[in-house]
């Protein structure tokens, strides 16, 4: 009786367990999981952590994108007159980015003219801001990565509005300047010359945020496939067309596309259209003991 029991005890359970397990979601694609800018669904914002004046932005990805300690990164339009006021981020990482024109970045206090496309890194524990004084919208990124998955933010009540300038920044720039990238043929196996640069090292950052990298694909030319077990990646498209393969899967990609790239994933690039393919990379390690091998492994050998 017991044995009978308990037999039809476990058939009960699995088959209350079964429409269960039918229901689990399955994994989106990888053309779902790319982000598509869309000024339509920005939300207005004013006086953004103090700032003066309003901006329009929308999240491309969040906290789900990556398997890493990587947070968000929003896209946006900063208004002329317009800007986010000065704060700390005691916690994560943040860095601004203009995409065209001009703005005023402030780090620590101290203030700075960028011509983009450019931005400004800011480590965990100290103030950032910037200000759109010119008469033209400024299109704008924010990429922001933590020690954890949770954001902090403590605001000065600063809006930065006539900070006296510094002719030269007194703080570390971001430059995606076509003149400084470097030709690499066939790039981990892909076809042709693609251009690159690594805009900034591990030694920017504190947290696992390891680098950002420049890279431009022309036309007819790719970069082939590869697997990164303990860092993750997003690409931001800036401009061109293409498509990118990761595993087994092909999507199409243009400018104002994000795609994220987990631990483990095989990626691949190409153009498409007739224009080169520009991207900004942001690389996440999966924590800080494996950025700390990613310094030894990429560190530049003494002779």
């Amino acid at each position: 009786m017991t044995r009978s029991l308990t037999a039809a005890a476990l058939a009960l359970a699995l088959a209350g367990a079964a429409p269960a397990l039918a229901q689990t979601p399955a994994a989106p694609s990888l053309a779902e999981r790319i982000a598509h800018t869309d000024p339509g669904k920005y939300r207005t914002s004013s006086s953004v952590h103090g700032g003066a004046g309003s901006m329009d932005f929308g999240s491309l990805l969040g906290t789900d994108a990556l398997d890493t300690n990587f947070i968000f990164l929003h896209r946006g339009v900063i208004h002329p007159g317009g800007g986010i006021g000065a704060h700390f981020h005691n916690d994560c990482e943040e860095m601004f980015v203009i995409l065209d024109g001009e703005a005023q970045f402030t780090i620590d206090g101290r203030t700075s003219v960028l011509k983009g496309p450019a931005g400004a890194p800011t480590q965990a524990g100290h103030s950032h801001g910037i200000y759109n004084p010119t008469g033209k919208p400024v299109q704008w990124l924010n990429i922001n990565v933590g020690m954890t998955k949770v954001y902090d933010a403590f605001d000065l009540g600063d809006p930065r509005v006539g900070a006296p300038l510094d002719p030269i920044p007194n703080f570390m720039t971001l430059r995606l300047d076509r003149a400084l990238l470097r030709p690499v043929e066939r790039m981990k196996g892909g076809q042709g010359t693609v251009q690159h640069r690594r805009a900034l090292g591990p030694s920017v950052f504190r947290t696992a945020w390891s680098y950002v990298d420049h890279l431009l694909v022309p036309p007819g030319a790719s970069v082939g496939r590869d697997v990164q077990t303990d860092m993750s990646e997003v690409y931001y498209v800036m401009g061109g067309e293409g498509t990118v393969t990761l595993n087994r899967q092909t999507a199409a990609i243009r400018a104002g596309d994000a795609v994220p790239v987990r631990l483990g994933e095989a990626k691949a690039f190409a153009t498409t259209g007739s224009a080169p393919l520009e991207m900004m990379v942001i690389g996440v390690a999966k924590d800080l003991d494996a950025k700390r091998a990613f310094i030894q492994a990429t560190a530049p050998r003494r002779r």
